[in-house]
């Protein structure tokens, strides 16, 4: 379970009195009558999924693991974002037991990036796992044109059973395609939206590909998504935190810094600036989501974030367990003069590093900070994570009077770009 640590948030009123508040979107959310909800579906997805899918998916990826050196993930948003961000927490940024490697493409239009992608796999054993719900998201479709080009001048006939699609169950381009020509599909559920959507086959595939265990990470979900259903503030940390944002924003903080300690958590920043961005940032409403790795972003944003206008809070997500933890040797010469940390444990260093730098930004600074504390990195963790953020989206967009499950604004630079590219 998450843990909330308020005290050095600088709260001119305390989160319980919203509970009025949070008792009315709670049970909207729980009877299904809140803004967007033909789009909660996650809420009671850690139940809900389907079993033999689930199975399904354990499957291909263990043939996937016999035959492949390179998994590619084709997709944007949450269909890239959410399994990166697993993978790389899980797993680490250089795992040693990861027997394949999984690398993405489908999130850009950077013709450099997708000819280094395409030059980098030639003489691989290669997957592919597109994801689109629709399969006309343009980005994604551009790399997949390229990629199934690829797969079958490799492999011949045999491309059709290197190719996975993870798309609507029933209708749109990429499901007419893959049934076409032959593909395994999974299923991007109606009622799960692309943000909220690692929990499900998106994610699901890939990070089983990774070797990481999804049974743990569905256990996790499940736990959490019961340690955070109360609508009680002061039992339910999620809701907790989720009025402590609006707080904020009221005492004139606009911009949410998301701060971890650890480099293999650089995607869960990202993957959570979307998941808060696309689904508060609407309505001429929202906090600005940001992030920062420390302490290697202290030597460039902390000067701004110590003395700069103070437009920011920060919400720093420690660890308890790092993945793995090292000590720090001596040395007899001791010309670098650092032997008075000799035999201490270099995560024990980091933390000393975030407690100092705490200290600076709340006492010195004047910044507020919200501390959240997860128990480690596993896949359970990740989980639970997952289900802890979900619940504290959910309800801080309401409280703000939005629609937590759409994205109208990201229509727009669509309609633009197909203008520009001509299309009809």
């Amino acid at each position: 379970m998450i843990k909330l640590d308020l005290s050095h948030a600088k709260l001119e009123q305390q989160p319980e009195a919203w509970q009025e508040q949070v008792d009315k979107y709670n049970t909207e959310l729980v009877n299904g009558t809140c803004k967007g909800n033909d789009y909660i579906g996650w809420m009671t997805w850690f139940e809900d999924y389907d079993k033999e899918e689930f199975a399904r998916i354990k499957e291909t990826a263990k043939k996937i693991q016999e035959n492949s050196d390179v998994l590619v993930v084709c997709g944007i948003g949450g269909s890239y974002l959410g399994p990166r961000a697993a993978i790389e927490m899980i797993n680490g940024l250089y795992p040693e037991n990861q027997k394949v490697e999984v690398i993405y493409t489908g999130n850009t239009f950077s013709s450099t990036y997708i000819n280094q992608v395409m030059d980098y796999i030639k003489d691989k054993r290669v997957t592919v796992n597109v994801i689109s719900k629709s399969g006309t998201t343009t980005e994604t479709a551009i790399a997949f044109r390229i990629l199934e080009q690829f797969m079958w001048d490799k492999y011949k006939d045999e491309a059709k059973d290197r190719i996975v699609a993870t798309t609507d169950k029933a209708r749109g381009t990429l499901k007419a395609l893959a049934d076409k020509k032959g593909y395994e599909t999974f299923v991007i559920p109606d009622n799960i939206g692309g943000r909220f959507s690692v929990i499900t086959p998106v994610g699901l595939l890939p990070i089983a590909v990774a070797g990481i265990s999804i049974d743990d990470l569905m256990k996790g979900l499940a736990d959490g998504m019961k340690e955070y259903g109360s609508a009680s503030i002061s039992e339910n940390p999620a809701y907790a935190y989720a009025v402590t944002r609006r707080i904020l924003q009221n005492q004139g903080y606009d911009v949410e810094m998301f701060v971890d300690y650890e480099p293999q958590m650089q995607k869960v920043a990202e993957w959570w600036k979307q998941l808060f961005g696309e689904s508060e940032g609407k309505d001429g409403l929202g906090i600005l989501p940001d992030s920062a790795v420390f302490s290697t972003d202290l030597h460039s944003l902390g000067q701004f974030i110590q003395d700069g206008k103070k437009v920011l809070f920060e919400t720093n997500l420690y660890v308890d367990q790092p993945a793995i933890d090292i000590p720090f040797p001596a040395d007899e010469q001791n010309l670098d003069n650092m032997n008075y940390l000799a035999g201490k444990s270099i995560d024990w260093v980091n933390k000393m590093a975030a407690k100092g730098t705490l200290e600076a930004h709340e006492i010195t600074g004047g910044v507020p900070n919200i501390v959240l504390t997860m128990p480690g990195m596993t896949a359970y963790d990740f989980g639970n994570m997952c289900a802890f953020f979900f619940k504290a989206i959910a309800m801080t967009t309401l409280l703000n009077g939005s629609n937590p499950f759409n994205q109208p604004g990201v229509e727009v630079y669509k309609k633009n770009m197909f203008r520009l590219l001509g299309k009809e």
